[in-house]
């Protein structure tokens, strides 16, 4: 059986998932390069899939799921390249199964709504709220019948983070770790009580704010890069589910390629 590799790509990393039929075989993490070409990003996968003693010729199939449109050219060009039938890019007119409940349908990611089918199919028997911690921290609101009923977006907290180190000139880059205390006794840890507990803040304010409006009891799930680092000091979040989107792409694409 030969690899399905499901790619989701946001302004800060590339999320790459190798599949094997339903099974996860391995996942890897690169930052985002707007300006990387099909032949660096062919060098880059395969020297990726050589670790588990794969290559290229193993790919039989790519899902994409794309908010960086150079990227999502560039691989393109390289699944033209690779493999017979092309890689199936999320978006207009392929089908996804979710009902998209907003104003605008167009305007929902890719991303928004691999995390929306990947979390009915996880989770069932009720609403759930997605929090997705990218460049930007996606609220994402999924009804109990599977429809995406909407959700806000907040300055991821890297983002945050760094635009104060580069508008503060006396102050410095910590790392985006917990300190043992709220009250800081040094400006290292004044900043990461700040930066990390008051994120926390915000994302329990907004949680309340969705819960109240949403009602009932969904279930609350955290996904990407920094979920491990703020959720578990969050009161509301029940679990971490890292490969989220990555089986929201392989959900799209089998429904694709029924």
């Amino acid at each position: 059986m030969g690899i399905l590799l499901a790619v989701d790509v946001g302004n800060t990393n590339v999320v790459i998932g190798a599949y094997r039929g339903r099974q996860l075989v391995r996942t890897w993490r690169a930052a985002t390069q707007v300006d990387r070409t099909e032949d660096e990003l062919a060098v880059m996968i395969d020297g990726l899939l050589a670790r588990e003693e794969l290559g290229l010729d193993d790919i039989d199939a790519m899902v994409v799921g794309s908010v960086v449109p150079p990227i999502t050219l560039a691989l393109t060009r390289f699944s033209d390249r690779q493999l017979e039938s092309g890689a199936l890019v999320i978006g207009p007119g392929v089908k996804t199964g979710v009902r998209l409940r907003v104003d605008n349908p167009s305007e929902v990611g890719a991303d928004r709504i691999a995390n929306t089918l990947a979390a009915h199919r996880r989770y069932p028997g009720g609403p759930v709220v997605i929090v997705d911690f990218g460049t930007s921290t996606n609220f994402d609101v999924v009804s109990a019948e599977g429809d995406f009923l909407g959700g806000s977006f907040a300055p991821g907290v890297e983002v945050s983070a760094e635009s104060l180190f580069n508008r503060a000139s006396r102050l410095f880059r910590v790392q985006l770790t917990p300190p043992r205390e709220a009250i800081g006794k040094n400006t290292a840890d004044c900043l990461r009580s700040g930066i990390v507990f008051g994120y926390v803040g915000l994302v329990e304010g907004l949680l309340a704010r969705i819960l109240a409006e949403l009602g009932g009891s969904p279930r609350i799930i955290a996904t990407g890069g920094l979920a491990t680092t703020i959720a578990p000091l969050t009161s509301r979040i029940e679990r971490v589910d890292e490969d989220l989107t990555l089986e929201g792409l392989r959900l799209l694409w089998e429904l694709n390629n029924a």
